[in-house]
Parts: C-alpha cells; sequence; structure tokens
C-alpha cells in the first residue's frame, strides 16, 4: 500500500514559509506566498493570522482558522507532487510552483 501523507507539526520558520513534520519523519519547507491570493489565502497575508496555523489532527494538513487550508500531498511532495501536472493542466499553476525544500534537519 502506498504512503498516505499526514502532517503532524508545523511551525512557522520565516516570511510566509512553514515547516511541515510528517508521521514518517519527513520534514519539509514551504514558501507559500505565491499562494496567498483570493478570498480564503489573502487574509493570510497578515504575519500575526500566518501565525495561526495549526495541524488539523483529524485531516492530516496545515489549516488556518479561516478554514484554508494545504493538501498534505503538496506539503510532502512540493513541485514533484504527483498532483502538479494535473494542477497546471487545469490552469492553476500557482498551487505547483511555491517554493519548498526537503530536509530531515528541522533547524536547517
Amino acid at each position: 500500500m502506498d504512503h498516505v501523507e499526514t502532517a503532524v507539526g508545523v511551525r512557522v520558520v520565516g516570511r510566509y514559509v512553514i515547516e511541515v513534520t510528517f508521521d514518517d519523519g519527513h520534514v519539509r519547507r514551504t514558501d507559500i506566498e505565491p499562494l496567498l491570493w483570493g478570498k480564503v489565502f489573502e487574509p493570510l497575508r497578515d504575519p500575526a493570522y500566518f501565525a495561526l496555523v495549526t495541524v488539523d489532527e483529524e485531516l492530516g494538513t496545515v489549516v488556518w482558522p479561516n478554514g484554508a487550508d494545504l493538501a498534505p500531498e503538496f506539503l510532502y511532495h512540493g513541485d514533484a507532487n504527483p498532483y502538479a501536472a494535473y494542477l497546471e493542466q487545469h490552469g492553476e499553476p500557482a498551487a505547483a510552483s511555491a517554493a519548498t525544500t526537503g530536509t530531515t534537519d528541522p533547524d536547517r
């Protein structure tokens, strides 16, 4: 059976950059500034509101109080995620272009 990406921890590590820890120990930093547009994501441009990020334990992904959330497979795989081609084909290139850096060193 394939691994299902599940976030278990998140912290803000820079301006619009989150570091997500997954249940398999994988850690990835993602700059989500390119995604911060539209009714749901625009409020996250406020640094104080951005800092309210948390993990939805039931869904295993990253969420904010207004309902904004990010798919765990995107956060895990970054630009190489299995859905990037699909997103680009359907006119959603911003979701496939946020900068990500995989690391197992949480202080990096």
